[in-house]
């Protein structure tokens, strides 16, 4: 069921033009920030992969990946990717990618499964990142540092947007807080992980969520994440398991949170087979990418994806993300938007 948030007196700040080439300004501008912040160096990524390697991003495990057959490989199917997740691990091994670099690519998705909102459409495009790191980076304080240079990224970016339109106006804190999925649930134990999200991003601006795809301790969890590329069962320093996260702001326009970006240091041999252990997925083992990565023939890594639809949602203060891409919205959607003013693209 599609849902629709309905912000109370919403215009756009931007007609049609300024919006396109606020979307050109963002996306330039950003990722050549990123590229500098985290020495990535572009690469090429595909559309779509080989079925039954086990390199198309699994989300949440329960996703439907857009499949098709090939003639000209006797009707061996390949499906659209969700993500370059572990594409990108794969091509760091290949290009030999020394420690401390690595490299991003523009990611073109279809995730037909998806249910459709303001946020949410079946088309999905982002930066795609993924860094080599060493056995010593493998650590909390590592990941801290990085989700702040892209936190750095993400404003400088919101600088440059409100520098060119002066009838933007920049809301975004100046420092991005930490917090463990398990403390939030301590803070606020009645509420749902989104509500919980929301409370902390109201209260902050912005925020990383560490520790997505394990239980807590509750036994649920925050959000599903797949067990094959984000190590979230490591205990890390401060006792509680996980090496990733989400970054959230809190967005006025909406008045709720927004992800702007999933990542994390990504698993090494042990962690791998725990946490297929752990979802009981063991027979993932045997799959070229995770033969791969048993064997040693892949670097540690650290990555996540940046959406760029949604960044430019943001920066652009529009209530839709169909107000900065085409895709396929249901026909009730679109006749609400037009009475909000949001125009669909």
């Amino acid at each position: 069921m599609s849902q629709l948030i309905r912000p109370n007196n919403y215009r756009r700040l931007l007609d049609a033009r300024q919006t396109e080439q606020g979307i050109k300004l963002i996306k330039e501008f950003f990722q050549q920030n990123l590229s500098t912040e985290l020495r990535l160096r572009r690469v090429t990524a595909p559309l779509f992969v080989l079925q039954g390697l086990g390199i198309n991003d699994d989300l949440n495990g329960v996703e439907r990946p857009v499949t098709f057959p090939i003639r000209d490989l006797d009707d061996r199917r390949a499906e659209v990717v969700h993500s370059l997740a572990k594409w990108k691990r794969l091509t760091l091994a290949e290009y030999e990618v020394e420690p401390g670099y690595g490299i991003y690519t523009d990611m073109n998705a279809i995730r037909a499964d998806e249910e459709m909102d303001n946020l949410h459409s079946l088309y999905v495009d982002q930066w795609d990142w993924e860094a080599v790191i060493r056995p010593e980076d493998r650590t909390l304080d590592y990941l801290r540092r990085v989700v702040e240079r892209i936190y750095s990224a993400i404003r400088r970016t919101e600088y440059l947007a409100c520098e060119a339109y002066p009838q933007l106006r920049p809301f975004l804190p100046e420092q991005i807080r930490f917090i463990h999925a398990d403390e939030l649930l301590a803070m606020y134990p009645g509420l749902t992980p989104r509500e919980r999200e929301d409370a902390i991003c109201r209260e902050y601006g912005a925020v990383f969520v560490i520790g997505i795809g394990g239980r807590l301790a509750n036994g649920e969890k925050h959000d599903g994440r797949a067990p094959d590329y984000d190590d979230w069962s490591t205990v890390a320093e401060n006792g509680r398991p996980g090496l990733n996260g989400d970054i959230l702001i809190w967005y006025p326009v909406l008045e709720r949170s927004i992800e702007l970006s999933s990542m994390g240091i990504r698993v090494d041999r042990e962690a791998l087979l725990r946490q297929l252990q752990a979802e009981g997925q063991q027979e993932r083992q045997h799959l070229y990418f995770h033969q791969q990565l048993l064997s040693g023939r892949l670097p540690l890594s650290i990555g996540g994806g940046i959406g760029q639809s949604r960044l430019c949602m943001v920066m652009l203060h529009k209530a839709h993300i169909g107000e900065i891409q085409a895709s396929i919205w249901p026909d009730e959607m679109r006749r609400q938007c037009r009475e909000l003013n949001m125009t669909l693209i």
